[in-house]
């Protein structure tokens, strides 16, 4: 069964670059049809897509986010990263990694906090 964990700092000073990893077990990030995504939850607010890396690499984000945002990979860790550049304090949030399987099937991360000083 696939498990997935989050890591990285869990404060950010403003206009730097968040970078986040996640750390994939129990199932390769090659795997076909696999989407693996990054999404966040900022204080009362709902989830939030930011984007996604397809199990061919291809990219997707989301367009308020774009230009800030990077996801790439490793295929021989089997890990997937996010960066975040210029980031202010609406960027606090818990963000997650997650994989797809279809639109009814995703299996979650647990979460990190993340903060951006003020």
């Amino acid at each position: 069964q696939v498990q997935l964990q989050e890591s990285g700092p869990g404060l950010v000073v403003p206009s730097q670059t968040l970078s986040l990893m996640c750390t994939v077990s129990g199932g390769s990030i090659t795997a076909n049809w696999y989407y693996w995504s990054w999404i966040r939850q900022p204080p009362g607010k709902g989830l939030e897509w930011i984007g996604s890396i397809l199990y061919t690499g291809t990219t997707y984000y989301s367009p308020s986010l774009e230009s800030r945002t990077s996801i790439s990979r490793d295929t021989s860790k089997n890990q997937f990263t996010l960066q975040l550049s210029s980031v202010t304090p609406e960027d606090t949030a818990v963000y997650y990694c997650a994989r797809r399987e279809d639109s009814a099937h995703w299996y979650w991360g647990q979460g990190t906090q993340v903060t951006v000083s003020s």
